[in-house]
């Protein structure tokens, strides 16, 4: 993403003209701006100045354009380039003009890691821009705006459910390139006409995902960076909220969205991590039983591999690793109440506990009085009649 002076060519850099001329450049395609170039697909060709022993130099070169499009042309010329030259490549019709973003092996990589087909019907590099050349592509780089703000008028006037994010004219003027992103099909028959007359060149309509609008527009993420669309991720793969509820993230669509309006391409980023540490802790589907009561699953520490428990009348978390909610896991299979999370030792099963009468210590107690009381009479002597003696008066 670049500065709002690179547009307007506020930035300070000069640079001369085909008539000797200082004039400032609009846009940091040079990379040369005060604040630092514009990061947008950038790439550090860390092989350039490295030859290669005993193979011949790759004749591939990635080209880079407005709004970070890189593509693949051969130097068939076999030009001497250097990063960050301006070369012309012929179009049908006319020619645009880019930047040498990278040469030589790294380029070789690209092409193998995109699976891009090279062979003799791939476009070539005509030759190097010239600075007259050079400032007619400034010309056309400065038409883009105006031209995005007008066809915006001319669709809404139209009545086009449809979103112009970009416009992208031709080196030469002859071809303006319109991206466009909308939920539905559209019929831009008419609006392709009027634009024709409006602009004098052809007209073409290249639709969009979102998350290539963002790309192509940049802006500064939730974590204070750049977004990954617009500086280094090329390839957008498929995001399932899912991907949050592995990573136990609060799924709100505020948090968890882009610019763009979708998921965040950066919850893919440590997911297969997570998926590996999950494969050690258990399923909880239902509470663990304890004798002080039931206690629910409140989160899951994926990395310590610790799962916080709590009761329904306190409020209090208790910690236990993976181990030890294994283990009560096990007992309540099987029908066994530990004590507590701290002692495991069974009490007894809920199948078979013994039937409690009420009141039984007291029925123990009268039946150990009962029994001293009948010992006591069988020991006791009658008093003296029968047995000859005198009662004593």
């Amino acid at each position: 993403m670049s500065c709002k002076s690179c547009a307007t060519g506020g930035c300070g850099t000069q640079r001369s003209t085909s008539d000797g001329k200082e004039t400032a450049t609009a846009g940091c395609g040079s990379g040369g701006c005060s604040s630092g170039g514009c990061n947008k697909m950038n790439s550090f060709d860390w092989l350039s100045d490295i030859s290669q022993p005993g193979l011949k130099k790759y004749d591939v070169v990635e080209v880079k354009f407005k709004g970070g499009r890189k593509e693949y042309y051969r130097n068939v010329h076999q030009l001497d380039l250097t990063t960050g030259d301006y070369v012309v490549i012929d179009m049908q019709p006319g020619y645009h003009i880019g930047a040498v973003s990278m040469q030589g092996e790294l380029v070789r990589l690209q092409v193998k890691k995109r699976a891009v087909k090279i062979n003799d019907d791939t476009k070539a590099i005509s030759r190097i821009a010239t600075p007259k050349e050079m400032d007619r592509h400034e010309q056309a780089v400065l038409r883009d705006l105006p031209a995005l703000y007008r066809s915006r008028e001319i669709a809404r006037d139209l009545k086009l459910n449809m979103k112009l994010s970009d416009v992208e004219f031709q080196s030469d003027n002859t071809k303006a390139t319109f991206f466009y992103s909308s939920e539905e099909r559209v019929d831009f028959r008419e609006l392709i006409k009027m634009l024709a007359g409006e602009f004098k060149a052809r007209i073409e309509m290249r639709q969009i995902s979102l998350r290539q609008e963002a790309g192509r527009l940049g802006g500064i993420g939730s974590c204070g960076r750049e977004l990954c669309c617009s500086t280094w991720l090329t390839d957008f793969k498929n995001i399932a909220t899912s991907a949050a509820r592995y990573q136990n993230l609060s799924l709100n669509p505020a948090k968890l969205s882009g610019q763009c309006g979708r998921l965040k391409c950066c919850l893919n980023y440590e997911l297969d991590t997570y998926m590996d540490a999950l494969r050690d802790i258990p399923a909880i589907d239902k509470p663990l039983e304890t004798q002080k009561g039931r206690a629910w699953l409140q989160k899951t520490d994926i990395f310590r591999k610790l799962m916080w428990f709590g009761y329904s009348s306190e409020s209090t978390w208790h910690p236990l690793p993976i181990a030890r909610v294994v283990e009560i896991v096990d007992l309540n299979k099987r029908g066994i109440i530990p004590e507590s999370f701290d002692v495991l030792t069974p009490v007894g099963e809920r199948v078979a506990v013994a039937p409690v009468t009420l009141n039984s210590d007291l029925q123990q107690l009268d039946a150990k009085y009962a029994t001293q009381n009948s010992s006591k009479k069988k020991k006791k002597k009658p008093r003296g009649r029968g047995d000859g003696s005198t009662p004593r008066p």
